[in-house]
């Protein structure tokens, strides 16, 4: 199907001409003689055309007054001038609302076509982008937060009411696997910015010694192996949404420097001498206990307040078991897409150990149930048999079932019964059990800081001792 092209030309028969040279080039070209007929045509019609060829002075007005009228409205497409006597003050303001390009008649048809040619991929491109931020918008809508339990009527609530605030601060806590990340998206994406980039930071991946450089970006020779200026986290979510997940496993040094830079809209790289003006909204993630952090000094409390503007607590999956109904054939659906298979009967004796097991993983725990029983699934009917939820004798000892304990080693299957999260789990909890749960001595056997020892501490619920 052709692309529309409008002319806007007050001489009939140039236009005409017009029209017809850029048909023969595969346009379907509509011809408005004045301003009033192309308004009619493009706001009241609703005609899209990827192309507006059109001259600057018109019997009922200038063309540029139409244009403004059009962006004003959100009508996209790219603009073409054609002028016999434009002047720069024209030229300067036709830039200015977007215009492609000026033109100065006479032009010549093939020159004419190569601009048009032009216009064509640059309005295209835009119209993909736009196309797919109408589907990101769609995906993360406040919707995406699946069930009708209270507790998740209530996330969707306050995330339709954020949505359409633009907020500074805000944190999101809530237990490992809760779907933290997912509540960010939504707010980025159907709130006011959702134009903007989103940069998503996971402060307990930034290497230590090159923390600040990946936030705050760093100039050519500021340290050993930088051999460019590079832009930092913070600089590229200018404009939009910067989301810290893991908000405590941030350096207390950092914290003050990304408060400053909150406050003052200002950031400044590493070795650089001028300071760069930033706009973006930050979101924040944790599965810790925040409050607690900042009441043993291990989190700056002024920081903490100027994110918390707002707060979300996201609501754990054993506390909302009856949204089960809604997520299970949701995330069904998916896999069933991916992996091209046709599980459609959830037998009853399923919904029934789905129900009874309490989630330690939450959301993220469910979605790698539903996807290893889809992909090992035999035909119609969601295997029982994949579940994997036995897990009562392990309960005693804190290993899942299958785990052979030694003097000296720990052995754990890999015949796919075992997620990464239950055997990081069960090489943590048997190693604090053979330190006597002191997370010093733990650490240093398994050769890590005891800051990340105690994260994932927390984000298994470990007992330690103090």
């Amino acid at each position: 199907m052709p692309d529309t092209l409008l002319v806007i030309e007050d001489e009939r028969l140039l236009g005409a001409e017009l029209c017809a040279g850029l048909a023969a080039s595969g346009w379907d070209a509509v011809q408005a003689v004045d301003l009033a007929a192309a308004q009619r045509l493009l706001c009241e019609r609703n005609l899209e055309p990827l192309v507006v060829l059109a001259d600057m002075n018109l019997p009922d007005g200038n063309a540029l007054d139409l244009l403004e009228q059009v962006r004003g409205r959100g009508i996209a497409g790219e603009w073409i001038f054609l002028t016999a006597y434009g002047g720069i003050p024209e030229s300067v303001r036709a830039l200015k609302l977007g215009a492609f390009d000026f033109l100065e008649k006479p032009c010549e048809l093939e020159r004419l076509q190569m601009v048009v040619a032009g216009a064509a991929r640059s309005a295209r491109a835009q119209r993909r982008l736009r196309d797919e931020a109408r589907l990101r918008g769609d995906r993360y809508s406040p919707q995406a937060f699946i069930g009708h339990s209270p507790a998740a009527l209530e996330v969707r609530d306050l995330l339709a009411r954020l949505a359409q605030v633009p907020f500074s601060g805000l944190v999101i806590t809530g237990e490992t696997g809760t779907g933290k990340g997912l509540l960010a998206r939504i707010l980025h994406h159907s709130g006011p910015r959702a134009a903007g980039p989103l940069i998503e930071v996971n402060c307990a991946a930034l290497p230590r010694d090159l923390m600040e450089a990946e936030l705050f970006g760093h100039e050519a020779g500021a340290f050993t192996g930088a051999k460019g200026r590079r832009r930092g986290l913070i600089e590229q979510a200018h404009g939009g949404t910067l989301f810290l997940d893991e908000l405590g496993e941030l350096e207390l040094d950092l914290q003050a420097k990304l408060l400053k830079a909150i406050e003052d809209r200002r950031i400044r790289r590493v070795g650089g001498e001028r300071e760069l003006e930033i706009d973006l909204q930050v979101i924040a993630a944790t599965n810790q206990r925040i409050e607690q952090q900042v009441a043993d000094g291990a989190f700056r409390a002024d920081l903490y307040h100027r994110l918390a503007v707002f707060r979300l607590d996201v609501p754990t999956l054993r506390s909302r078991k009856q949204d089960l109904e809604d997520l299970l054939p949701v995330l069904i659906q998916e896999f069933n897409a991916r992996s091209g298979h046709r599980v459609e009967t959830i037998p009853a004796v399923v919904w029934g150990r789905l129900s009874a097991y309490d989630w330690p993983g939450n959301v993220r725990e469910l979605r790698n149930l539903v996807e290893r029983c889809v992909l090992l699934a035999d035909g119609p009917v969601f295997p029982e048999r994949w579940l994997h939820l036995d897990d009562a004798t392990g309960a005693a000892t804190g290993q899942p079932p299958g785990a052979v304990t030694e003097e000296n080693r720990l052995c754990l299957p890999l015949d796919g019964s075992l997620s990464l999260d239950a055997m990081e789990r069960t090489i943590l909890s048997e190693v604090l059990l053979r330190n006597a749960e002191n997370v010093s001595l733990t650490a240093r056997v398994l050769g890590t800081t005891r800051e990340k020892l105690r994260y994932r501490v927390q984000k298994y619920g470990l007992k330690v001792s103090d």
